[in-house]
Parts: C-alpha cells; structure tokens; sequence
C-alpha cells in the first residue's frame, strides 16, 4: 500500500463533535442575554396603575365626554287618577267649626231677650259697653248670636237686650225700621247705629269715627275706623 493512508473519521465522532459545537453556540448566546437582564436599570420598571386609580381616571374621561348624558325622545307619562278624597279648604273647616258653635248655642236668643230684656232701661253709653263684650267673636253670615255674628246680627242682638227690636238686614237699619230715625253725624252719639257702604253694612258706633262691628267672613268682631265718608247714623231706642 502506497501514499498516505485515507483517515476517515466515524459516524460517533462526527456526531459528538457537532453537539459540542452546539452546545458551545447556545452558551455563547444565552450567557450575555443572563447579564443583559441583570444589567437592567429599576426605572424600566413600571409597576401597572392601582385599580382605584383606573376606576377614577376612566370615571373622569366618561364624565368628560358626557357618557352619562343620555339623550331621551318622547315620553309618555302614565295618567294619574286623584285619589278618592276630598280636600277641605281652611275656609270650609272654619265654616264647618262655625256651624257648629251656632249648632252648640244654648244661651237667650233675640227673642229671648226682647220678651225679657236684662237692661230694661235704654242707655246708649250702657249699649257701648254691651257690644264690646262680644270682641273676638267669629263672623258668621246670618248669624245672631254669640256663637256667630254678621254685621246686622250684632247690631239685632245688642240692641234687643234693650227690650228694642230691630230688623236682621242693615239696609233696613239704615232706613231706621223697627222705630230708628237718621240724625246728622255731627249729633251722633256712641251706641248710635251706624250704616255704610249704601247700607250694606252695619255697626254700633263707638265716637272718634271708631265703630263695633262684624267686618266679613275670617274676621272676627272688632273695633275699627269708619272708613266710608258717605257713612249715615240712625238713631233707636229714645
């Protein structure tokens, strides 16, 4: 046999030495990307946002681009039926609470009162005195007595316990029926009839253009000024 002799190498060799060879890459390729990761600075962490810090900031952004405004067409609102009971006004309880008191009256009525007047003796400084009392008294149209006045009544009522009767209508007080008669205002006394607004209303006067009377409904009986200077005075009693 002449010449070199041809070296060949084995299928195990050849095996060994190209997993050495791979082996040797992965190393020289992971080693450095060991150390990259290691060399990192803190800052390049970012730790995510807190969840309430989310919910703020995306509650904010809705707010601003007006998420909640919703827009609403047409709405057909359901027809409410009024409940089965009546409402009563202040005026109509006190109409009721007023009937009631003229209901309750037990004392002398007119009548009573002109069959057997307590003053028996006319004085108009005594009929002043008679009407004051029922101050405060409620008006109560058509009324006669203490539980209730209206203007006529009041006059109707004082002046019977006098023994003298006069009509329940201020209109026909003021044409002096029942025995009155018109003096001039400049000779009016107090206890003196007083008659105003055309004679549609009624009150005993009191001097100084003061009068008693029961002005109208809610009012009660009181003092007040003459207010209508066309105001005439009738004379009963003497």
């Amino acid at each position: 046999m002449s010449g070199n002799p041809d070296r060949r190498t084995s299928p195990s060799a050849t095996r060994s030495a190209v997993g050495s060879l791979r082996n040797i890459s992965i190393i020289a390729l992971v080693v450095p990307a060991l150390f990259a990761t290691v060399a990192l600075p803190a800052y390049a962490y970012q730790p995510p946002a807190s969840d309430d810090a989310g919910q703020a900031n995306a509650l904010e952004q809705l707010r601003e681009a007006g998420a909640q405004d919703v827009p609403v067409g047409d709405v057909q609102l359901a027809a409410t039926a009024r409940d089965g009971y009546d409402f009563t006004s202040a005026a109509e309880l006190r109409r009721a609470q007023q009937r009631a008191a003229l209901a309750a009256y037990s004392g002398p009525t007119v009548r009573d009162y002109l069959a057997n007047p307590p003053y028996p003796s006319f004085d108009l400084n005594q009929v002043v005195q008679v009407a004051l009392q029922y101050q405060g008294v409620p008006y109560v149209y058509g009324g006669a007595s203490p539980a209730g006045f209206d203007c006529s009544g009041l006059v109707m009522f004082v002046y019977a316990q006098f023994g003298v009767a006069l009509p329940h209508s201020s209109s026909a007080q003021g044409r002096g029926v029942g025995g009155g008669h018109l003096i001039a205002r400049e000779d009016a006394l107090p206890g003196d009839v007083v008659v105003m607004d055309g004679g549609g209303h009624s009150g005993i006067y009191m001097g100084g253009n003061t009068m008693v009377h029961a002005p109208r409904p809610g009012r009660t009986v009181e003092v007040h000024n003459i207010w209508d200077p066309n105001a005439w005075f009738v004379r009963y009693g003497i």
